[in-house]
């Protein structure tokens, strides 16, 4: 069941711009028992970099959704405004992470936002494009994706013959026509909060291992006849990720390129 664990702020209706950064992993391959969001990037842990482009495309309000060594993630970010926090105690997938967020998406009537609390390069533009589009257009879900030369490890992003979304397949579950897609998806969703809280609810698991993916969401909206689209306005900064501290090293360099400043 979702848990109702608000540390900061107050249950109150919301309408404007809102998300929920997922935050509860360990990050097995970083070799440390701090948790990945809170290992920092040039001088700060990680998830701050995330919090910051969400405030500046002008999110109003954010759910962080914590599980390993929780306390530690809510004591960096005890002193950032507008965030409030609901536990994860069991890792069961993407999609289980955001279920845990359910009781005050109920009272949000808006676009929520899903990013990946360990993407410090996600950019405050690409959220904005994709606040503007759903805004004018009024997706009950908009993904946004990346072309990618080498997509290998990815899911793929399938269309129709018109180009329409039709699903995300997932590398291993790929065939070879649908491996040779370079459109990927990169975990930056926009959903109608009401329409995700839906899916949420609809959402199975029957899959090896057992967990719910919140990549299954975008393809039963759409079959149930709601608009979902997949915008590839992601820049390539976008494509990296953190997952070993070799990774982070890149990430770091490519920071340090685009002008993005140290802190001591």
């Amino acid at each position: 069941m979702p848990s109702n664990d608000h540390s900061v702020g107050s249950p109150r209706p919301s309408s404007g711009p809102a998300a929920v950064v997922l935050a509860a992993g360990k990050g097995t391959r970083m070799n440390s028992e701090l948790p990945k969001v809170l290992f920092p990037v040039l001088g700060r842990p990680m998830i701050h970099w995330v919090v910051d482009a969400l405030e500046s495309a002008g999110v109003e309000r954010i759910w962080v959704v914590v599980g390993y060594r929780h306390e530690l993630v809510r004591q960096e970010l005890a002193g950032r405004r507008g965030l409030e926090f609901v536990l994860q105690t069991e890792q069961l997938g993407t999609g289980h992470a955001v279920m845990m967020a359910a009781e005050p998406l109920s009272r949000h009537q808006g676009p929520v936002m899903v990013l990946a609390g360990d993407s410090p390069l996600v950019q405050a533009d690409s959220l904005r494009t994709l606040l503007g589009r759903q805004a004018e257009d009024r997706h009950a879900c908009l993904l946004g994706t990346l072309i990618k030369d080498q997509p290998q490890g990815l899911g793929r992003i399938v269309r129709d013959e018109q180009g329409r979304f039709q699903a995300i397949v997932e590398d291993r579950d790929a065939t070879e026509p649908q491996r040779a897609i370079r459109e990927v998806n990169m975990s930056t969703y926009l959903f109608e909060s009401q329409s995700l809280l839906w899916a949420l609810q609809n959402l199975g698991n029957n899959n090896q291992q057992r967990e719910y993916y919140l990549t299954d969401c975008p393809a039963w909206l759409l079959g149930q006849g709601q608009r979902v689209d997949a915008l590839p306005i992601l820049q390539p900064c976008e494509a990296l990720s953190i997952n070993t501290p070799d990774e982070l090293g890149m990430v770091e360099d490519r920071m340090q390129q685009m002008g993005y400043r140290c802190e001591s």
